[in-house]
């Protein structure tokens, strides 16, 4: 049997910080998960794994580290895990979304700065997150302002990377762009020693893209009515998605499509025919940010789709996988990356045009866009998205928030104005 305290310790965590951690969390997922009536049975494999969250996986880093192998820790969706493993390194999704992260953040970075910074941060300098000291690399990308110069913080205390993201989608900065994940995947084999060849690459460009495939079947069940998972199930899913092992999160995510398709079949959904059906899109959800998803959820509405970083930017749009050539896979990869459509770039347009096909896919009734606190991109660009979205008719919401509990009910209170508006 494991001794995970040993294993935490021979980390260099900080055990009674990370006590105080782990005491606060299964509390929180009782009340926002355990407590939902007829959840899929399939559920209970993620149940488990937030249950273990800093053991089980963990237990597998330091073993495949013991063995000689490599952990990357990446912080955005730009980064292509593709390469991290052709190279024989894991590759683990490591953006904080706990408040517990945020005063330790706060140590060396303004506290008007977004949370998902300070506390993804702040997990590294507390000692309490340990896939942060599992990690021999951590993977940053200069997606805004903010994180840019963070990375340069981060990198006094421990080792970092930086991907270079082209702030426009011309031509010549997709080839930019191209010549990016050149230089990464060069990092990637200094850091492992490992060379990656072509056949290796085409490996994992096609477990990548199982992957999203089995996330898009998950996400296309949500059109049916009565919706037959809740909107937090699948938020939770995705965001095991970026650190679980690809192949065992395929497994358990296909027995989980197969549950709900046979749910749709017998008429079965978690929420009533004909509740509201809602659009979340915005910044991206981080473990255990699970607030605005509980609000409308508990309020008499149903979230069908998310449009971030922890929804369909993630897994939308596959890699070309007819390359041969190591040359050929580098372009399918940075083709593929650029489709994300991130508020980084200016102009966006592609992201409206996101928004609309996923509003008349998923029948929406109204738009909920998330902002956490200080992130200028997303902010600014809600002018934009909210005229687009008025002027079709369809209803939004802004709800700009951070990971504390204080202004619950007071979102709590705009979100039922919002639903009751819609019904």
């Amino acid at each position: 049997m494991t001794d995970y305290r040993k294993l935490w310790s021979d980390l260099g965590m900080d055990l009674e910080k990370h006590d105080r951690l782990t005491t606060a969390l299964p509390l929180i997922y009782e009340e926002v998960y355990l407590q939902q009536p007829g959840r899929p049975q399939a559920m209970e494999y993620f149940d488990l794994v937030v249950a273990e969250i800093h053991s089980l996986r963990i237990a597998e880093l330091v073993e495949h580290r013991r063995q000689g192998g490599k952990v990357c820790g990446a912080f955005c969706v730009f980064v292509p895990v593709e390469i991290i493993r052709a190279a024989g390194a894991v590759a683990v999704g490591l953006c904080g979304g706990s408040q517990f992260w945020v005063p330790d953040g706060e140590r060396v970075l303004p506290r008007n700065l977004c949370p998902l910074i300070k506390a993804s941060v702040g997990a590294r300098l507390s000692g309490t997150c340990p896939y942060f000291q599992s990690c021999d690399l951590l993977i940053g990308e200069t997606t805004c302002d903010g994180k840019k110069k963070a990375w340069e913080v981060l990198s006094e205390y421990a080792p970092v990377y930086v991907m270079d993201l082209p702030q426009m989608k011309r031509p010549e900065h997709l080839a930019a762009w191209r010549r990016e994940v050149e230089l990464f995947l060069a990092k990637i084999e200094q850091l492992t020693g490992c060379r990656v060849t072509p056949e290796k690459l085409a490996d994992e460009i096609q477990l990548q893209n199982r992957l999203r495939q089995v996330l898009g079947r998950l996400y296309r069940a949500r059109k049916a009515d009565p919706v037959p998972i809740s909107g937090k199930d699948v938020l939770l899913v995705t965001q095991v998605s970026f650190y679980d092992d690809p192949r065992r999160f395929i497994d358990k995510t296909e027995a989980l499509a197969a549950e709900v398709e046979e749910r749709i079949a017998s008429g079965e959904g978690v929420f009533p025919s004909g509740v509201p059906r809602i659009l979340v899109t915005g910044t991206p959800m981080a473990i255990p940010n699970w607030k605005l998803h509980h609000i409308i959820e508990t309020s008499g509405a149903a979230v069908v789709c998310e449009e971030t970083c922890t929804g369909t930017r993630f897994f939308e749009h596959q890699v070309d996988e007819t390359g041969l050539t190591l040359e050929e896979q580098l372009q399918a990869l940075a083709d593929r990356y650029l489709k994300i459509n991130c508020s980084c770039f200016t102009p966006n347009p592609g992201r409206i045009e996101d928004i609309f096909r996923l509003v008349e896919a998923y029948r929406v009734d109204g738009v909920i866009y998330y902002n956490l606190q200080f992130c200028h991109g997303y902010a600014v660009e809600y002018y934009a998205v909210e005229k687009a979205l008025k002027e079709r008719g369809i209803p939004v919401m802004k709800v700009e928030t951070d990971y504390s509990e204080e202004d619950t009910g007071q979102l709590r209170t705009r979100v039922e104005a919002f639903l009751e508006m819609l019904r």
